[in-house]
């Protein structure tokens, strides 16, 4: 079964660090373009941070630019999100987003899917 697992969230004082893993897990043959997102409480899903497949390009939200940096290692079907400079408006549950090809039975596939969600929460 083919699952994106996120790990890496926690509590971290405001100007602290952490760094998100996102990893396909199951019969995957690779991941596209690895989309981050966050969802604070009440508030809608936003975006935070792209890293294309072969990781020559990026792309931030205004809010995260400068502290936050995505890479990835194709080799570990990983994806990583580096946060530091933390403050109290970037707690919220993190989610990678990414289309995963896979094998089922003989076919190759192609599907889209979310990371279970990890929580950040920065204190003041």
């Amino acid at each position: 079964q083919v699952q994106l697992v996120e790990s890496g969230g926690g509590l971290v004082q405001a100007g602290g660090s952490l760094r998100l893993s996102c990893a396909a897990s199951g019969r995957t043959l690779g991941t596209y373009r690895m989309g981050w997102f966050r969802q604070a409480p009440g508030k809608e899903r936003v975006f935070v941070a792209a890293i294309s497949r072969s990781a020559v390009s990026t792309l931030y939200a205004d809010s995260v630019k400068g502290r936050f940096t995505t890479s990835r290692d194709n080799a570990k079907n990983t994806v990583y999100l580096q946060m530091t400079g933390l403050k109290s408006e970037d707690t919220a549950v993190y989610y990678c987003n990414t289309d995963v090809l896979f094998v089922e039975g003989l076919s190759t596939l192609r599907k889209n899917y979310w990371g279970q969600g990890t929580q950040v929460t920065v204190s003041s």
